[in-house]
């Protein structure tokens, strides 16, 4: 597997799933040059993933600060070091806590993020998932955006699924079990596909504020 690394990635990657699929052409058209969206992986990148979920980008980006405070050097021993009434005071819930209590348990018993990289998407996810408190969506989300997978579909993702059902002129927006299905098409790069979607999902998204702030 070759990761994700560079902007010449998305590149191909582009090319080949227009190849693929003609829809996509005129959704890369309307969003422009794909952001490559890489970040840290190991326990401080996983940590932040799980940090954001069901809270606003803001909220999670003044929750991680804290929490970057707190447990420093941000290591998966210092973390379990720091006392819960800490970890709660710089804003983590109570079940995310206890997740990545498990993770980093877990990583000194020998669990390895690292080498998820060598490994194919489902052995990855499987491996992950095995730790509890870690979901499908979290793990794709790791092995995407750290690890750099160049064929991982979040197909749970509300966002991906909204941005599918407009972009591709879908009768209805479809659950995960379809969006899985429709992506098989996107393979070996579907990852990037992801990428695509995220990005319309958010032009559209800041289209609508425009015309709303026109409006007023």
């Amino acid at each position: 597997m070759r990761p994700i690394e560079t902007k010449a990635d998305i590149a191909k990657a582009v090319a080949g799933l227009i190849a693929a699929d003609k829809r996509l052409a005129p959704v890369f058209d309307y969003v422009g040059p794909l952001p490559l969206r890489r970040r840290d992986g190991g326990f401080e990148g996983l940590a932040s993933i799980i940090t954001s979920q069901q809270i606003s980008d803001a909220a999670a980006a003044s929750i991680w600060t804290r929490v970057k405070t707190t447990v420093e050097p941000f290591t998966h021993e210092c973390y379990l070091d720091t006392p819960e009434d800490a970890l709660r005071a710089a804003g983590l819930s109570r079940p995310k806590i206890r997740t990545l209590n498990n993770v980093a348990a877990a990583m000194c018993d020998g669990f390895d993020l690292a080498a998820l990289h060598d490994l194919p998407a489902e052995e990855a996810i499987a491996e992950m998932t095995a730790l509890k408190g870690i979901g499908p969506w979290t793990a794709e989300i790791y092995l995407l955006f750290c690890v750099g997978h160049p064929d991982i579909f979040p197909a749970g993702d509300l966002a991906l699924q909204s941005a599918a059902h407009k972009a591709l002129n879908l009768r209805k927006r479809p659950d995960e079990k379809r969006l899985r299905n429709i992506a098989k098409k996107w393979a070996p790069w579907r990852g990037v596909a992801a990428r695509l979607f995220w990005a319309f999902y958010r032009a559209k998204r800041e289209e609508a504020k425009a015309a709303r702030d026109r409006s007023t």
